[in-house]
């Protein structure tokens, strides 16, 4: 290896008092080992499927994202870790669909939600002051709304900021980036996907899609619906960075034609910037909705936005009411001190340098392995490095859900939980090091497979899209 390939490959520096803090962070608490489930695989998952619909209760957890008869039921988790029900110890890339960036466990959150159950406060009948203090340090800490209303997911949050911008403008239809998978589970957004059954045709007849870094495609938007588009939503940032004036002319075109901007940085916000990305970028929305990052696995959302707006559903008025968010869940106090923590420690050590560092580094390390193997077009990653994703593709360069499900396969076996390649503050360089030389091995799989045929190595079938009409 030359010099300059060993200083392209050496592992990020770390803050010493940053590591120390972390290590001190993420001390095992004594717990016994898990017990086996005494079960076959074949055996819970019928369990599974029999007690719950799809046999999980979020798709993108299910049996048909993962390879047949292998996908590990999970009974423990800790920093970067997780062990199944027989014990089996796997390296995680997942990190609870990006919504941990600090680690699994991360003791300060977990203290903190622990104090908070024990002063029996969890849901009472008048605010407490725990609601008070975690809205104003949610505002002083993002700097993304004078607001807030907080939440317990993130279809929640976005479904809210949809109908206040429908109170607001007295408009009804909606505009969409077609090019972001995911925005909520309601009727508005999930009327546009193949599983629509059980959504009316008029509500899906009122939402309407553009192309991300396409801004002629939103200004034909505005000229086909002139007057009739309350908001347009879209993520501030994904796989690709916005293009250069894209996200400034569609602040303006909004400005233009009386439509509110909302920004989805549920994943984006407290992994881009503490700010979200919008405060990378330095284009702010009307609204924006936040959660993932925000309870680091604790069930927070929030929606966040001018007060001219928020404060429609409130009190201080005599417009006609909103009915905002009102959930008996949405103040539970053990989620909000869990927040509290989080945003205490995202100001007190360098998480966003950390993610950022962290998938670098393993980027660098597979993009070696990729062209070691001669995969270049037919594995590639995609991404910023804090939220790093894969592509599979097979011989002709398609995109290709058994090659998926042949990396997925190989990698489990392998001891890595690897639906995506999302790290988290708990992910070190030796942590990196070790599942950058076993996706290596899987990779050498993948190689074989794409000259000799997928079906001598693929065991069972593909992983299938979330969205399909029919199983």
């Amino acid at each position: 290896m030359s010099s300059e390939e060993a200083l392209l490959l050496a592992p990020p520096t770390t803050n010493a008092s940053a590591a120390a803090a972390r290590t001190a962070s993420l001390a095992a608490v004594e717990s016994p080992a898990p017990e086996p489930a005494g079960e076959t695989h074949a055996v819970l998952t019928q369990r599974f499927h029999a007690a719950i619909p799809g046999g999980a209760h979020t798709y993108a957890k299910g049996d048909d994202q993962f390879p047949e008869g292998i996908a590990p039921y999970l009974v423990r988790a800790d920093g970067c870790r997780v062990w199944d029900t027989e014990r089996r110890e796997y390296l995680e890339f997942g990190m609870g669909l990006r919504a941990v960036t600090l680690g699994h466990g991360f003791r300060p959150v977990v203290q903190a939600a622990q104090r908070e159950l024990l002063r029996g406060t969890a849901n009472v009948g008048r605010p407490t002051m725990l609601e008070l203090r975690a809205a104003e340090d949610f505002l002083s800490t993002t700097q993304a709304g004078d607001m807030v209303k907080f939440a317990k997911n993130g279809s929640d949050a976005t479904t809210a900021a949809v109908k206040l911008a429908r109170a607001a403008t007295g408009r009804d239809r909606v505009a969409i980036c077609q090019d972001h998978p995911f925005f909520s589970t309601d009727d508005w957004f999930i009327g546009t996907t193949a599983v629509r059954a059980g959504i009316p045709w008029g509500v899906r007849q009122l939402t309407h899609t553009f192309r991300y870094n396409d801004l002629a495609s939103v200004q034909q938007l505005f000229e086909d619906h002139p007057d009739e588009l309350a908001c347009l939503i879209m993520e501030v940032e994904k796989d690709v960075p916005p293009a250069p004036g894209f996200l400034q002319g569609v602040r303006q075109l909004c400005d233009q034609y009386g439509t509110v901007l909302i920004f989805d940085e549920i994943i984006t916000g407290l992994r881009w910037h503490v700010g979200g990305a919008q405060a990378v970028h330095g284009v702010r929305p009307d609204l924006s909705t936040w959660a993932k990052a925000l309870g680091n696995g604790f069930s927070i959302a929030a929606l966040t936005g001018r007060r001219e707006l928020m404060e429609l559903g409130g009190l201080h008025h005599d417009k006609e009411r909103v009915f905002l968010l009102s959930t008996t869940y949405g103040a539970e106090s053990h989620a909000l001190a869990a927040m509290r923590a989080v945003l205490t420690t995202y100001r007190r050590e360098p998480v966003i340098e950390h993610l950022r560092q962290a998938g670098e580094y393993l980027r660098r390390l597979l993009a070696q392995s990729i062209a070691e193997h001669g995969l270049t077009g037919h594995f590639a990653l995609l991404g910023p490095p804090q939220c790093l994703v894969y592509a599979t593709r097979d011989a002709a360069r398609q995109p290709s859900q058994g090659f998926r499900t042949l990396f997925l396969q190989e990698t489990l076996k392998r001891g890595l939980l690897l639906p995506s390649l999302i790290v988290s503050y708990a992910h070190q360089p030796a942590d990196i090091e070790l599942a950058a030389e076993r996706i290596h091995e899987a990779l050498g799989v993948y190689r074989r497979a794409l000259d000799e045929g997928l079906d001598k190595y693929l065991h069972g079938r593909p992983v299938q899209p979330v969205y399909r009409a029919r199983n």
